[in-house]
């Protein structure tokens, strides 16, 4: 039985050291894309309005949420000289409709059209209402954003510019998470300020950006073209992902833009929260296996709290206790460093000290990702398949509580 114990201590000891080369490497990545991102800044600030092209926002939406009119009432209120908002959904009756209509009639100055797309024939139903949208523009500037999304006036203003390198294809945006009241929102959030993040700017030192962030991405007709269109992605449950992915294989650069957004959170039960993070932990799974698997060596605490419980098994109850705070000053870092030091987000400093609990839920649910291939999305049951794909086993329209 000792020898049993000394075993978990070693994986314990491993999984540390693993997990502090890893926040090594972040920190090393986040100080290089602060860099980067500062002289894009820069270099934006000086293109001059008379040179911004006109520009087309896709918003897709489905079913009400709790701030969605704030959500889609920042990008009415852009500061930019000339662009056009249109709002596509399912069905006449959605109730984010009655809310897009409202906002039409408080910014008369924004030209703004409403596209109904009807029953989805394709397994991604929000790349189907992308598709009945994006033919209605004739602009040849791009950008793509989910319902659940605030931005800041200067939003276009900053991701446009990087555009007119005829090279890049796309620009896509890391985003901070804004969480609702409850606790659990508030735990997401922290994850979506610190832990996507770090993934990020980690695959941009190591190998270059290959994909897109669905929260905010901009883009070229050309670049959309290439690679077939919108309707590429229709198979896929990450969509975003796959049309970075694509445009990157289709010769294009893309890149992330100095400029954050914000991803806000409803009200959440433990559950939802839960199902949501283990449906993006199984997308990852079937879109990235390797890289997947890999992530099991870059979490922290679930080694700390082994390493703490074999110590203790072998009577070196002060050895665990060392493990166990290695672990949790890890995770501390790693907020400070990311959320607060790259992204800016408050909270990600002053609860520096939770994120060590998200990090313990994010390894509990990276486990569950493996154990089955369905999912539950806006009210509806999927399936995935090779590569991402997915297929629909259950297609309602009722019970849609979150946006596209």
């Amino acid at each position: 039985m000792v020898s049993f114990w000394r075993v978990l201590l070693g994986i314990s000891a491993f999984g540390l050291v693993s997990s502090s080369v890893f926040l090594f490497l972040v920190a090393i990545a986040a100080v290089r894309f602060k860099k980067r991102a500062e002289k894009a800044r820069c270099s934006t600030l000086k293109v001059s309005a008379e040179l911004l092209p006109p520009v087309t926002i896709f918003k897709p939406v489905h079913g009400m949420e709790k701030r969605l009119e704030e959500n889609l009432a920042s990008f009415f209120q852009q500061n930019y000289p000339d662009y056009e908002i249109i709002m596509g959904s399912r069905s006449a009756d959605d109730p984010a409709i009655a809310i897009a209509e409202r906002l039409r009639a408080r910014y008369p100055e924004v030209k703004a059209r409403i596209v109904i797309s009807g029953p989805p024939e394709w397994p991604n139903a929000k790349v189907f209402t992308l598709d009945k949208m994006i033919p209605i523009s004739r602009n040849d500037f791009f950008v793509i954003s989910d319902s659940d999304v605030r931005v800041e006036p200067d939003f276009l203003r900053n991701v446009i510019p990087p555009l007119f390198d005829p090279k890049v294809g796309l620009v896509t945006c890391l985003y901070r998470g804004d969480p609702a009241s409850d606790f659990w929102s508030l735990l997401e959030a922290l994850g979506m300020s610190v832990e996507m993040p770090s993934g990020v700017v980690m695959a941009d030192m190591l190998e270059g950006i290959r994909f897109a962030l669905g929260p905010g991405v901009a883009l070229r007709r050309d670049a959309l073209d290439a690679i077939g269109g919108i309707g590429a992605t229709a198979e896929y449950y990450s969509d975003d992902y796959v049309l970075g992915n694509k445009i990157w294989a289709a010769g294009y650069k893309v890149i992330f833009s100095h400029h954050f957004i914000c991803h806000v959170l409803t009200p959440r039960t433990f559950l939802r929260t839960v199902g949501d993070q283990l449906r993006w932990m199984k997308s990852t799974r079937h879109s990235r296996p390797w890289g997947h698997i890999g992530t099991g060596l870059t979490f922290a605490m679930p080694f700390g709290v082994l390493g703490f419980s074999a110590a203790a098994a072998l009577g070196e109850v002060q050895v665990g206790f060392a493990l166990l705070t290695t672990a949790f000053l890890n995770r501390v870092i790693q907020s400070v460093l990311v959320g607060w030091g790259l992204l800016r987000d408050p909270r990600a400093l002053r609860l520096c000290w939770l994120y060590p609990l998200r990090d313990l839920q994010g390894f509990v649910v990276w486990v569950a990702s493996f154990l089955s291939h369905n999912f539950y999305w806006r009210g509806e049951i999927y399936r995935f398949t090779d590569k991402g794909k997915i297929f629909v086993q259950d297609r309602k329209s009722e019970g849609a509580e979150v946006g596209c």
